[in-house]
């Protein structure tokens, strides 16, 4: 052999074997070679992964390259990748807009009948009207709808959309709508009695809403049948229940939906 030849790396010129990579998800069972310890994959810790034989007993093994063996191959276990995330949702279920600045506020109004119809819209649907630029008021009843419109003065740019409560076939409510005849105001609704019941009952944890006599205001009854206090005190309880939109019955989300169409298409303000 030339003299040259020595201290050549005999090795150099062969292809080392690659040691795979095996994300270490829960459930996968692997086995550090130099403890013996064999068990499955239950978490990850600042140290390393937790691995736990089927004793129940629980070792921290740092994650070292090539320092596990799985089915008897080494390998080099690695963190799951994160899981890939859609886009962040609001309340009402529509993409969330980050960095949201509200935009000026339309000519075009929703009115609701009361201060906590007003405070249900906000809770599942404030971010989407403030993307629209929708201001919500409270109406303080049904009965002036027909003197607010005038007063208002409605136009193509300028609409209006009403939520009713109780809007059903033969009610006071319904008579009341059917006097407006403009073609920029939109009145939907839902049928019941408060808008509070528009709350699935799941929701405020009972198994359904009272039954009330007749003659008794919906919101004292339901707070006396429920030993809720006054009905400001069960208002806190009705909203701090809603979260989003799968807290509210179909036909409230369907009523608001509408209107919030109806007063953002192009052109009406």
């Amino acid at each position: 052999m030339r003299s040259q030849d020595y201290g050549r790396d005999v090795l150099a010129g062969r292809r080392r074997r690659a040691v795979p990579e095996v994300a270490a998800g829960p459930g996968l069972v692997a086995e550090d070679p130099a403890s013996g310890f064999c068990g499955a994959v239950v978490r990850f810790e600042p140290g390393g992964v937790v691995l736990e034989d089927r004793h129940g007993r629980e070792r921290l093994f740092p994650l070292r390259p090539a320092g596990f063996l799985v089915e008897g191959r080494p390998v080099t276990l690695v963190r799951p990748a994160a899981p890939a995330r859609g886009p962040a949702r609001s309340a009402s279920g529509s993409v969330r807009v980050e960095g949201l600045r509200a935009r000026t506020a339309r000519d075009s109004r929703i009115w609701v009948e009361g201060v906590h119809d007003a405070e249900l819209v906000e809770r599942v649907w404030g971010h989407d009207l403030r993307v629209e630029g929708v201001v919500v008021e409270p109406l303080d009843g049904v009965d002036v709808l027909a003197d607010r419109v005038a007063e208002f003065g409605t136009a193509p740019h300028r609409r209006l959309g009403v939520l009713v409560d109780h809007l059903v076939a033969g009610s006071k409510e319904s008579r009341l709508v059917a006097a407006v005849r403009d073609e920029h105001v939109l009145v939907t609704g839902h049928p019941y009695v408060d808008v509070w019941q528009a709350v699935k009952p799941a929701s405020v944890g009972i198994a359904a809403w009272p039954e009330v006599p007749r003659g008794v205001p919906w919101k004292d009854g339901v707070c006396a049948a429920l030993g809720w206090g006054e009905p400001w005190e069960g208002w806190r309880r009705v909203l701090a229940g809603v979260r989003g939109f799968r807290d509210l019955e179909t036909p409230l989300i369907g009523a608001v939906e509408r209107l919030i169409d109806f007063v953002t298409e192009p052109g009406s303000g």
